[in-house]
């Protein structure tokens, strides 16, 4: 990518969020929404990658707090095992816990879902909510652009991994549900099929672009497959809008700058971006509903290009390709 594509790139990236950050104004200036309320989930069973910080860490919180057992899937013991312990007092849930997962490291997410099916537990809820934004130009330890392989392909993994124990546990009214955390980026994003990695020119915008609008069409193909093969498993992807989150700490200085003097006006809080998040994980009326793009809590249109099946299969099979995961496009999944 020539130094003025990458700059493109960076401009339409910052452009989206702009246009975000505008709406989220119009909104509170409007007034506060009140916190939605969702019924106990007793006996669920969630993991949220991400969970120690953010909007993981408030997604994690909030359904702890409905009764669920969580699972924080993270890569820093310490802070892992000091947001499990907060979740805890906090919520009065004992039932939270920390497993070292890795999404840049393909073998450690293997390791992760071992030790996972080991307990023997259902599982009722997977937030794939992890990610890096806008790092400088760096692999993952399996040699993948990291947008792309945190973002993206660790997520695509980690959700194939899980499938089964998914499947076995959704039943009829009662499904098992895929919450993959994406961003209005992805209405600027573009997917490059002949340079996945970025290796031919590199922008951290476009990069993260990317890895956000491949989960939106990761999604709606999963969606496609589980219903093809009547699984009681729904996917969705979610929008939390422009959050005040550690993640802008690679981000253009101006934008750094803005979200030190005026996160607190223009930004959401962690706890307000992660509310479509808890939405798609809980809400009743998301029963049995999939391959829907959310965004204040309400399904909206995502970038047109990602209802495109053709390009979905195509990033499917070369997803399976990456991950050595079976590609079972073709024949949809076993039921």
């Amino acid at each position: 990518m020539s130094p003025l594509c990458a700059a493109r790139a960076a401009v339409r990236v910052y452009a989206a969020g702009a246009a975000v950050i505008l709406a989220q104004l119009l909104r509170r200036l409007r007034g506060a929404l009140p916190e939605p309320v969702f019924p106990p989930q007793p006996d669920r069973v969630a993991i949220v990658t991400g969970g120690t910080d953010g909007i993981g860490y408030a997604t994690a919180k909030h359904l702890a707090r409905l009764g669920m057992h969580v699972v924080i899937a993270g890569n820093n013991e310490r802070k892992s095992q000091e947001a499990v312990r907060t979740i805890k007092e906090e919520t009065l849930n004992n039932k939270v816990e920390f497993l070292y997962c890795d999404l840049a490291s393909m073998s450690s997410i293997r390791h992760f879902v071992r030790q996972f099916k080991a307990k023997n537990i259902p599982l009722h809820v997977l937030v794939n909510n992890a990610g890096v934004m806008m790092v400088p130009q760096r692999t993952t330890r399996d040699g993948f652009e990291e947008h792309f392989g945190v973002n993206y392909l660790g997520h695509f993994l980690l959700t194939n991994l899980l499938l089964d124990t998914l499947k076995e546990s959704g039943s009829p009214g009662c499904c098992a549900r895929v919450v993959t955390v994406s961003s209005a980026t992805h209405y600027v994003g573009e997917l490059n099929m002949e340079d996945l990695q970025s290796s031919c020119g590199y922008s951290p915008a476009g990069a993260y672009a990317q890895s956000k609008l491949a989960l939106v069409l990761f999604t709606y193909h999963l969606q496609s497959l589980l219903a093809s093969s009547g699984s009681h498993v729904t996917a969705n992807a979610v929008d939390p809008g422009v959050v005040n989150t550690d993640l802008y700490r690679h981000v253009f200085w101006g934008t750094w700058l803005v979200k030190r003097l005026l996160g607190w006006l223009l930004f959401k809080t962690p706890d307000e971006g992660a509310r479509t998040s808890i939405y798609a994980a809980v809400a009743p009326e998301l029963e049995g509903v999939g391959g829907r793009y959310l965004y204040n809590e309400e399904a909206t249109q995502s970038l047109q290009i990602t209802y495109d099946k053709k390009l979905q299969r195509q990033l499917w099979a070369r997803s399976c390709e990456m991950t050595r995961v079976l590609d079972v496009t073709q024949d949809g999944l076993a039921g």
